[in-house]
């Protein structure tokens, strides 16, 4: 059980698991995000799964942003979102030592460190959404509001068209 489930079953809210078989050599050889091979492999639209990225903001303050897996993240958009000037992905290392996750499997749920938070607005649009599990191959499905609370996010647009 992989720390985002154990935090999903402790904060008592609805949720559901979805494995799938998770094939690196297939996403890598389409070019597939591990968001959309869980889109594609789910039969789920690529806008009602999330991927969890970390960015760095100028004040070098890692935060968490969860966008629909079908857009890129607005770094400007995102920076205003936590009050910086400006916002870059975070280096991957700082990312998985910051989350306890590796890439690919980086869950916005029982991550080690508590960051801040900023969902895309279209996390509403769903009366569920899909979320890494904490691991490649494995999806949480919970509602918008549940991974609102629990991650004390602010909603905002930061996806980029």
């Amino acid at each position: 059980m992989t720390p985002a489930v154990k935090a999903a079953k402790k904060a008592d809210i609805q949720f559901k698991l979805h494995e799938y078989p998770h094939d690196a050599q297939a996403s890598s050889a389409n070019a597939m995000s591990y968001g959309e091979e869980a889109s594609f492999l789910l039969d789920v639209s690529s806008q009602q799964v999330f991927k969890t990225l970390l960015v760095s903001t100028n004040t070098n303050q890692l935060a968490v942003a969860i966008i629909p897996v079908s857009y890129q993240l607005n770094l400007k958009s995102v920076a205003k979102a936590l009050g910086a000037k400006k916002a870059s992905m975070a280096d991957p290392h700082e990312a998985e030592k910051a989350t306890g996750y590796v890439l690919g499997g980086i869950s916005p749920l029982g991550q080690k460190k508590r960051l801040p938070f900023v969902i895309d607005e279209t996390v509403t649009d769903f009366k569920t959404v899909y979320v890494s599990g904490g691991q490649r191959g494995l999806e949480i499905e919970l509602a918008p509001q549940d991974l609102i609370r629990l991650c004390l996010a602010k909603v905002e647009n930061i996806k980029l068209k």
